[in-house]
């Protein structure tokens, strides 16, 4: 394995999840405010890792594989993290869709891999936009103290909602592009 740039960027947002979670924990003063910023760092990363991988062609196998595992161990354990910290049903809901699309997703691209299908679920537009609103949802709700008035926890709970109606709808194009391959290997 050759570290770059781009493996570096995602090894980074691994080693910022345990320090975003003893500072969400953490007593000392604005401690819920610096774990967010701690996780807003470690998201832009996930947008900047790509980039930099493909603009100055440091792509590699372990790189696409350590890629998702950053992002789903990071939404993961925070989406786990807020529902111990501030739970309610629908909130608990939200992350079971969340964590459960991600465990079922990444189960069917490893499927469709060992069948030589791994191109057919790549990752989507409605994927991405899909992360895009976690990250932003998440990190609100883990700042949670208001800005200038703005229950910032309201906006990242919105947010998130709208990451689990994309994180439905991204698992069905994913389960919909698989259908062919899932039903032919029946028997």
């Amino acid at each position: 394995m050759k570290l770059n740039l781009a493996i570096l960027l995602t090894l980074f947002r691994i080693a910022a999840i345990p320090a975003v979670v003893v500072c969400f924990y953490s007593t000392i003063p604005n401690a819920r405010p610096i774990a967010a910023i701690l996780f807003g760092i470690a998201a832009v990363t996930d947008f900047v890792d790509g980039w930099v991988a493909r603009k100055f062609n440091q792509t590699s196998r372990f790189g696409e594989f350590l890629d998702p595992v950053a992002d789903k161990l990071m939404v993961a354990i925070v989406l786990v993290m807020l529902v111990q910290a501030q739970s309610g049903w629908f909130e608990d809901i939200i992350a079971m869709i969340i964590i459960g699309r991600e465990i079922t997703v990444s189960a069917l691209r490893e499927w469709m891999a060992t069948i030589g299908e791994r191109a057919n679920v790549k990752v989507s537009v409605a994927g991405k936009v899909k992360t895009t609103l976690q990250m932003f949802g998440i990190a609100f709700m883990v700042y949670k103290n208001p800005i200038v008035g703005i229950d910032v926890y309201a906006v990242g709970f919105a947010l998130l909602v709208l990451a689990a109606i994309m994180t439905i709808w991204s698992m069905i194009i994913y389960l919909r592009a698989a259908w062919p391959f899932i039903i032919s290997d029946q028997g």
